[in-house]
């Protein structure tokens, strides 16, 4: 995203953006992921009907205005990997490819998970810096890919959206070819001891991003063609949004369909199997979902300059809760939900008008997004 096609787009003004969401392959700079050779096709269940209520703060609310207020664009549901329901809306549709925005931080960390399996990888306690070129006492100098897997890696960060000169925006101008990401990375600035602060850093992925390219050798785009897009079965081709040196965006640049973004949460549901094959290591998996310090805790990750009663792992979000539930989550409302305890996964993808005007739940919608999703999982078990 350019700098100024984020100002043409009147990105967190409250602008309508549905219209834009489906469309970022052919107005910017991206690189392409051709389909998968085998694409998977998803079987069809019995088919589920919306609750038409929902519980959130105390009140019960329509699931139909909520879908409408945050303009969404799709709700795909399954259950045991079956389709229960598929409902597009606005400039939705099967075959649109809509903006992930950082959903695509969990797919970063999937193949970060496939990298160590296979050894281009050391070790996650490895310091980053031992894989990338950062400057002497910069922010990842030193620091372990583990705290910035874990958005703990002491970095200097403001992720407020309706702040134009925070971090997140500058990181944004980046792809107007002001500097590259790389550099951007390799120039932040320390503040927190890492480890200690879980806080929410698109920049923590754009250094993941680098990490996988000087790692393996390969672009983030061919890595992914081969380790997801060839064996998920992709049915649609995919596209990273890319900067004028053609280094993917990481943190926020995948394109894909609805029911491709559905193949990574079902690959997290069966703890990184596909069809009997391990994709991403089991272990990797269960930890990547897993808060396993107290700073990772629900109430603790900061986005912006306020707590999030959500925990983290692995650039994977974790509702509070003993169901084990886990999501990928991107501004404007996207997600990638699931429910192991009971076999759903759901996609919403969305261009909520009101997000990051302010930084408050009453605009953003995170949490509220969440209650919806937990209720249409609770509704399966009806069936």
């Amino acid at each position: 995203m350019t700098q100024t096609t984020m100002v043409e787009l009147g990105l967190f003004t409250g602008k309508p953006q549905h219209g834009n969401f489906g469309r970022f392959k052919d107005m910017l700079p991206v690189s392409q992921m051709a389909a998968s050779t085998a694409p998977h096709q998803f079987t069809d269940g019995q088919t589920l009907a919306l609750p038409q209520k929902y519980s959130f703060a105390g009140e019960e609310k329509s699931t139909d205005t909520f879908l409408s207020e945050t303009d969404t664009s799709c709700v795909l549901v399954l259950k045991h990997g079956m389709v229960v329901q598929e409902l597009y809306r606005l400039s939705g549709g099967r075959q649109v490819q809509w903006i992930s925005w950082s959903v695509a931080k969990s797919f970063v960390s999937a193949l970060v998970g496939i990298a160590v399996s296979e050894g281009a990888i050391q070790s996650i306690d490895d310091a980053i810096s031992d894989y990338i070129v950062v400057e002497p006492g910069s922010a990842y100098d030193g620091v372990s890919i583990r705290d910035v897997l874990q958005m703990s890696s002491g970095a200097r960060w403001n992720e407020d959206y309706a702040d134009a000169t925070s971090d997140v925006h500058r990181l944004g101008a980046t792809m107007a070819g002001a500097m590259s990401l790389d550099t951007f990375v390799a120039t932040m600035v320390a503040e927190s001891k890492p480890g200690t602060v879980c806080r929410y850093n698109s920049g923590d992925t754009q250094a993941l991003g680098a990490l996988l390219v000087h790692a393996t050798g390969r672009s983030l785009t061919d890595f992914m063609r081969e380790k997801l897009v060839e064996p998920l079965g992709f049915e649609s081709d995919a596209y990273w949004l890319v900067d004028g040196t053609g280094m993917e965006m990481a943190f926020a640049g995948l394109n894909m369909t609805a029911r491709d973004f559905a193949k990574l949460g079902e690959l997290y549901r069966n703890k990184g199997q596909w069809n009997g094959r391990q994709i991403v290591p089991e272990e990797w998996v269960i930890t990547s979902v897993s808060a396993d310090a107290p700073h990772l805790q629900p109430g603790q990750p900061i986005l912006a300059d306020h707590p999030l009663d959500l925990g983290y792992g692995y650039q994977w979000w974790l509702p509070n809760g003993d169901r084990g539930e886990f999501s990928a989550i991107g501004i404007y409302n996207q997600l990638i939900y699931v429910d192991p305890s009971r076999g759903v996964t759901i996609v919403k993808l969305s261009a909520n008008p009101a997000y990051g005007t302010t930084m408050d739940e009453s605009t953003n919608r995170e949490m509220e997004n969440i209650a919806l999703l937990r209720a249409i999982a609770a509704a399966t078990e009806a069936q």
